[in-house]
């Protein structure tokens, strides 16, 4: 016989089954499904507990229970396999392109990887701003200033206080603030190497770390790296034997495309195995604030030793877990503070007063962490849907990651997909997507593509998922 909490499930299972309840729409509410189903309210409350184990709904704090997007499990990429010997990087000009056309708002967007800032916290900056503009005090005033490196002190205090999330113990004094993430690592890969040299990367790897590559004229070493487990250790070893190295430059936590998070132990043997050939590392921070776990995992960083003269530079900023716009991004070089000093001013000379003050306000008045818990829920969110999306609309055997962290996914499609000709379909149908050549110095992942799933909205989303598998079928 079946219960009475059964019968609830059954109720909203069927209408889940049915497609009258899609995933991330909301379910009657505890007391209107008591009322329609003359059930009392503890009833029901069983029946959504069953209907939760069976992982259909999941509950929103303050808000009542969702129905939970439905996926099959990621089977990801193999790791890569890239060249095994330093290569100069031309990339096209497809990565400028790309930037434009995140400008054309008739576009769905997931090719590049701003984040979502259409949300409540990110609007108190532009109150917080107007309310330093408006301020008589010497803090105002210093908006018509130059505001040299290393950069604003409150702002620098902030930062070092949020960094002991991280791992890393820091003097304010030791960090530059910089415009953005990619001048701090531009700046840390000048400071560290010449034109000419070779630097260690992930394969694949950020199309913006590699056109800076390109521009300082190095070469690039790509490393296999595994979409769970990062950048192989072994290969890594095995290259600094076989090639004079003085760079590694990578994102160990939720990287751009793949999205993967290293361990500690990993992060504290690739810190030891570079730190013994005296090799530096430029750490790429970014997305660490983006975690869909509760505590923000370590940076290499944190591994650095007691009085130990440390091989890492971190490299982060607020452009992807707040707002891009500010262009607020620090640096913090190590024993090659003063390099990264000097070239900030032979580069740009001062940074923006007016974010830097905004910046720092909007940390200091705690508000950032409320905006990161709202945001990590979000983007998780918009994963799961994403990976519904994916379960319905795209072929069986292409393979995508599992981020648990950040807002992109890298996805393999079948060996006779061009990503390039796929990226100027899916344009014409107005959607835009990021192919998989751009992610390497050798034009590698021909077949692959990268997708940001946390700007759009579920319904944009839908939209070019459900064009994204007519265009793959088609092949």
């Amino acid at each position: 016989m079946t219960t009475r909490y059964q019968q609830v499930a059954d109720h909203i299972s069927d209408q889940i089954r049915s497609g009258l309840l899609k995933a991330g729409e909301k379910t009657p509410s505890v007391r209107q499904c008591a009322n329609e189903m003359g059930l009392s309210i503890s009833t029901v409350i069983r029946g959504y507990e069953l209907l939760q184990d069976q992982m259909l709904i999941e509950p929103r704090p303050q808000s009542g229970f969702y129905v939970r997007p439905q996926y099959q499990p990621c089977i990801p990429p193999e790791i890569s396999q890239p060249l095994e010997h330093p290569s100069e990087v031309n990339l096209d000009s497809l990565a400028v392109t790309l930037l434009q056309l995140s400008q054309d708002k008739n576009l769905i967007q997931l090719g590049t990887a701003p984040p979502n800032t259409d949300v409540s916290s990110v609007k108190q900056l532009n109150r917080i701003m107007t309310k330093i503009i408006r301020e008589d005090t010497s803090e105002a005033g210093c908006i018509a200033e130059y505001d040299p490196p290393p950069g604003n002190k409150n702002l620098r205090r902030q930062i070092a206080r949020r960094m002991i999330n991280a791992g890393v113990k820091v003097h304010p004094d030791e960090i530059i603030i910089t415009t953005g993430c990619q001048e701090a690592m531009t700046l840390c890969i000048r400071a560290v190497t010449k034109p000419g040299d070779t630097v260690l990367v992930e394969s694949p790897s950020y199309f913006g770390t590699l056109k800076a590559i390109e521009s300082l004229g190095l070469k690039a070493l790509e490393i296999p790296t595994d979409a769970k487990d990062g950048i192989s250790l072994s290969a890594l070893e095995l290259a600094i034997r076989e090639w004079k190295v003085t760079a590694c430059i990578l994102t160990p936590n939720f990287s751009n495309p793949l999205g993967y998070c290293m361990s500690d132990a990993n992060k504290q043997t690739l810190r030891q195995i570079l730190k013994q050939k005296n090799i530096a590392i430029i750490e790429d921070d970014i997305y660490s604030e983006l975690t869909y776990g509760t505590q923000r995992p370590k940076a290499i960083k944190a591994f650095d030793e007691e009085g130990d003269a440390s091989n890492v530079l971190l490299c982060s900023s607020l452009s992807k877990s707040l707002s891009p716009g500010l262009r607020i991004g620090w640096a913090i070089p190590g024993r090659w503070l003063k390099q990264v000093t000097h070239l900030k001013v032979s580069s740009s000379m001062a940074g923006a007063t007016l974010p830097a003050l905004t910046a720092a306000r909007y940390l200091e008045m705690g508000i950032f962490d409320r905006h990161l818990r709202q945001m990590r829920r979000f983007y998780k969110e918009q994963r799961d849907y994403f990976l519904h999306l994916a379960t319905l609309h795209l072929p069986k055997e292409i393979r995508l990651t599992h981020p648990e962290g950040g807002y992109v996914i890298w996805l393999e499609l079948g060996k006779k997909i061009n990503s390039m000709a796929l990226y100027d379909q899916a344009l014409k149908e107005n959607v835009c997507i990021a192919p998989g050549p751009l992610f390497s110095v050798s034009g590698q992942y021909s077949n692959f593509i990268r997708i940001n799933y946390g700007k759009a909205t579920k319904e944009q989303l839908e939209q070019a998922m459900i064009i994204l598998g007519r265009l793959i079928t088609s092949y």
